[in-house]
Parts: C-alpha cells; structure tokens; sequence
C-alpha cells in the first residue's frame, strides 16, 4: 500500500533548510574519524598492524551491509504520531555519541585478536547508530523538496554542514588538540589528542542530532504517513521487496559509480595523514590549515552545485566534475614526482596544494550533491512504477554506499602501507624517499582508476529534467485520485 500524502505543504524555509541539514554533522565527525584518523590512530598510537586495522573496518562494513536496508524498511514501514522517520532520529543521539567516544578510549593493553574484536564491536556499533539517525533523515528529502533543483539545494545544504563537521572537527584536532609539546614535537603522536578528539566528536554528534531532529519536527504533520492496515511482511518478503527495490536501472548506475567514486575518497582521506606528513612534510599548523580547503569548497557548493545542476543537468554535471575532480587530486603528485612541484621547503608549496585540493573537493563535493539529489528524482521514478514509496530503502542503500568510504578505501589504504613496506610508528626523517614515491606512484592509477570507472556508470543514468517533472504530476494526479 501506499504511504498516504497530506495536505500540501508550505514553502520550506530557510530555517527548516538549515536544520536539515544541520544533523549531517554527526556523519560528519563519523566520517572524517573513520577515514583519517582511525587508522593513523590504532596504528600509530595504538601499535596495531594496518591490516588488522583495515579488516576490522572492512567487518564493520559487511554489518552495515544487513543493518542499512533494515533501518531503511523500518523507517519506511513504521507508524507514530511523530511520523515514520523522527522517533528512530531521536533514538539515535545517545548510542551513537556515547558508541563513538568509546571507540577512541579502548582498554590499555588489547592486542591481537582481543584489540580486533574491540574495534570491529564499536566500529560496527557506531555506524548502526548513525545509521539510525542518518537513514531516516536523508529520506525526508523528496517529501521536503520535491522539486528538481530544489533537491539539489536542499542537498548542498546537507553536505556543507557534514564537511564543516568532519572538516571543523578535523581542524580543531590539528590545530589545538595536537600542538606540539616538549613530550610530543609531532602532535599527530600525542595520544591525549585523540581522548580529545573523541569526546568533542562524540559531543558535537549529540547536539547536532537532537538539533535536527527537533528542527525539523515541526514539518512531521506535512510528510507521507503509512496507512492503517499497512501489509505486514515476513523478512523473507521484505528481502524480496529490497530486491525490487535496488533493481531500478537509473538507480543501480547511481550506487555504482558512488561506490567507486566514495572508495576514492575513502583512500584519499585515509592516506591524508601519511602524505601530509611524509610527502609533503606539513607540521600540524599546516595541515590544519590544509583542512580548511573543504570548507571554503563546500561553502562554495552551495551556490555552485545549484548552478551546474541548471546548466548541464544533474548527471552530466556530475560526470563532468567527477572527472575534473580526479585530475585536481593526482595533478600535484604526478607534478612533484616528476620534479616540476615547489619542494617541501618552498614557502609556496603550502598555497598550492591548497589551491589546488579546494578546486578538487569542489568538483568532487559538487558531483556528490548532484548524484545525492538523483536519488530523490528515482524514488519518484520507482514510485510510479511500483506503486510503494520506499525513501528509506534507497537512502540505505546510498548510506551504504558513502559508508564503503572508510570501508573499502581504508582497507586499501593499508594494504597500500604494507605492499610499499612502510614503516610501523616511523618518524618524519625515518621513512626512505623510495618507499614515500612509492606509496604515491601506486596511489595514483588506483585513484584515477576509481574516479573515472564509477563516473562511466552514469551514462546509464537516463532521468531528465522533464522525466522528473512528468512523475511529479503523475504522483499528483494519484494522490487527487486518492484523495477523492
């Protein structure tokens, strides 16, 4: 049956626009824990191989595999006088801060296989609650903006405030957190740096959430309710229903090229620390700074994002920067390797990698809002041709596929570190030239590799402007018809 759609609602507002997008802090700070610092941490500080690092992640990862589409038919399914989708945002703020701030205090003297099972228990705890808050969120958005660059705006706001979580957070580790001190000269190897990291992380997560969920909350009486004496499924039928569900061809082009694309990024980000350090021999203040690149990018996005949404249209657009995107991440590398960069004592060098990683992160965020908002445009799609609203289904799948990030891409990152044989708890200074060139040789191809192999899915992609709109009165007319 399908979820019954009330009255039409008011204009959203700015407010509500900031709000919603407010919460993705949380997966923010997620986020940039689980590909920068979880594996420097476990394995710099801690002392744990990074293939042990990287494979407990990769377990994380295969839970959230099962726990994505439940929360999603969940949320989909589930009735309350708050809605299908705020009670389980509400549920979410305490496990998930509290799950998250455990993960950086593990027990001294875990090692082997016992340090294993500690990681892969609050890594997989930590991505079930903000599943629980970041699914049901993220599928308020076609009922919030149903229109087809008010998606791609709404949207911009979503991934602004998730980097200026990830990207604040990040910042203020570097450039506070982890200030050098007569015990520690290299702040990245300060321990008391990531207690702090975790308790500020695990905080921000709280209060974003909650902030959020409530609001938001006053739009709860605007959005699809399901109907009384909705069909009840076994979970032998719900897993029929996923399966239909993700069998969408526009759809399946979208969580291709995402997968690839977000594994990209997953080892960029992962990596980040090493190169900065090693290859381009940033001091904390430096790379602190180097952080900022995000921010001005995706402050910029929501202008720019909109704009190239208009012009070439959602998937082009997207194409077209991914693209662009991964020439600006390798340009610096290939140059340096091939002696025509500033070296590491050139005042200048700071200025343009800088430069140079905010024209990356605004093609690469920029392609992200866009292929965010092509799922809102195929749930209508599906909508119609199923005859079920399944918002939190298709989220879960696209949470899956921003979760492969600090899956995928940090698993290889440390099966990078060991192929190239780089050294464990080395120091700057310490770790030979050839192994630094060649950690980032190798990483180049695989990045180009990811980038433009995920961006030539999108050529399956086939949901104009003027589809969207011809669904959008199709849904109309339903609901009048229903209605009646």
């Amino acid at each position: 049956m399908t979820a019954v759609s009330p009255a039409a609602p008011p204009k959203l507002g700015f407010a509500a626009r900031f709000f919603y997008g407010f919460g993705s802090i949380a997966y923010g700070v997620k986020d940039i824990a689980f590909r920068t610092y979880l594996l420097w941490y476990y394995n710099y500080i801690i002392g744990a191989p990074p293939a042990l690092v990287s494979a407990a992640i990769m377990v994380a990862l295969i839970f959230d595999a099962i726990s994505d589409p439940v929360v999603g038919q969940i949320s989909d399914q589930l009735r309350t006088r708050w809605g299908r989708r705020h009670p389980l945002m509400y549920a979410s703020a305490i496990p998930a801060s509290l799950s998250f701030i455990l993960l950086w205090f593990p027990p001294p003297g875990l090692e082997g296989g016992a340090l294993f099972v500690y990681l892969v228990v609050l890594a997989t705890a930590v991505r079930t609650f903000i599943t629980l808050y970041e699914i049901p969120s993220s599928a308020l958005a076609p009922e919030l903006a149903p229109g087809y660059d008010e998606r791609t705006a709404i949207a911009s706001y979503r991934y602004f405030f998730g980097y200026l979580g990830g990207i604040g957070l990040s910042f203020i580790t570097l450039f506070y957190f982890m200030r050098p001190t007569e015990a520690y000269p290299v702040g990245q190897l300060n321990p008391e740096a990531y207690l702090a990291f975790g308790l500020f992380g695990g905080a921000l997560m709280f209060c974003s959430v909650v902030a959020s969920t409530a609001g938001t909350h006053h739009r709860i009486k605007y959005l699809r309710l399901q109907p009384n004496g909705a069909e009840r499924r076994s979970p032998f039928q719900t897993i029929a229903l996923m399966a239909r569900t993700f069998s969408n061809r526009n759809f399946l082009a979208i969580l291709s090229f995402g997968i690839l694309k977000y594994s990209a990024i997953g080892l960029t980000s992962a990596l980040a620390l090493y190169f900065g350090t090693f290859f381009w021999g940033f001091n904390n203040t430096q790379l602190a700074l180097l952080t900022l690149e995000y921010i001005v990018a995706a402050s910029l996005t929501l202008a720019f994002a909109p704009w190239a949404s208009r012009l070439m249209g959602k998937r082009n657009a997207a194409f077209v920067l991914a693209v662009l995107a991964v020439v600006m991440g390798a340009l610096p590398f290939i140059l340096r390797l091939n002696g025509l960069f500033f070296e590491n004592d050139d005042p200048r060098l700071l200025p343009a990698v800088f430069s140079i990683g905010a024209v990356y992160s605004l093609c690469g965020v920029s392609s992200a809002i866009l292929v965010h908002a092509m799922i809102g445009d195929v749930i209508d799609d599906s909508s119609l041709r199923t005859g079920r609203r399944a918002e939190g289904l298709f989220y879960a799948a696209n949470s899956f596929m921003q979760k492969s990030v600090s899956g995928i891409g940090v698993f290889a990152a440390g099966l990078l570190l060991s192929l190239v044989g780089f050294p464990e708890k080395a120091r700057p200074g310490q770790v030979p030239q050839d192994v630094i060139n060649a950690l980032a040789i190798w990483y180049i191809p695989i990045l180009m590799a990811l980038y433009i192999g995920g961006a030539c899915f999108l050529y399956f992609y086939r949901l104009r402007r003027e589809d969207h709109d011809a669904n959008l009165e199709a849904i109309r007319q339903q609901e009048i018809g229903s209605a009646d």
